[in-house]
């Protein structure tokens, strides 16, 4: 039980420290959103390549790999997998294949939702 608890712990503390970072990026500076995520996604590649993306997993579950950080990581180790196996084709669409379960649920998820909700205009 107490490991349990432990672990939802350290997934939110994790996964709200990268939140909080995001959230500090667009209030103290001149980043988007937009920018902010390619950074995210960026970032969860390169910490994949050098090795450091493992243990943060290790440590910290779904905090880790639920957040952008986690898709870049996925999609980097995609195509590292698919270059080992199928050459240079595999840079093109590995990444892909790693992912398509994630960007697939999304926009099954965000057409759901578009249907339902009802947008407003921002004003």
């Amino acid at each position: 039980m107490l490991e349990t608890i432990w672990m939802y712990l350290k997934v939110f503390v994790v996964g709200g420290i990268l939140c909080m970072i995001g959230q500090f990026l667009m209030l103290k500076t001149k980043m988007n959103a937009a920018r902010i995520l390619v950074g995210y996604v960026t970032l969860g590649v390169i910490l994949g390549a050098v090795g450091l993306y493992p243990p943060l997993v290790t440590f910290a579950g779904a905090g880790a790999t639920i957040p952008l950080l986690g898709f870049g990581n996925s999609l980097a180790k995609g195509v590292l997998e698919a270059v080992a196996e199928k050459g240079l084709l595999g840079a093109f669409t590995g990444g892909l294949t790693a992912t398509a379960a994630g960007v697939a649920a999304a926009v099954f998820f965000g057409y759901l939702f578009a249907i339902v909700c009802t947008p407003k205009m921002k004003v």
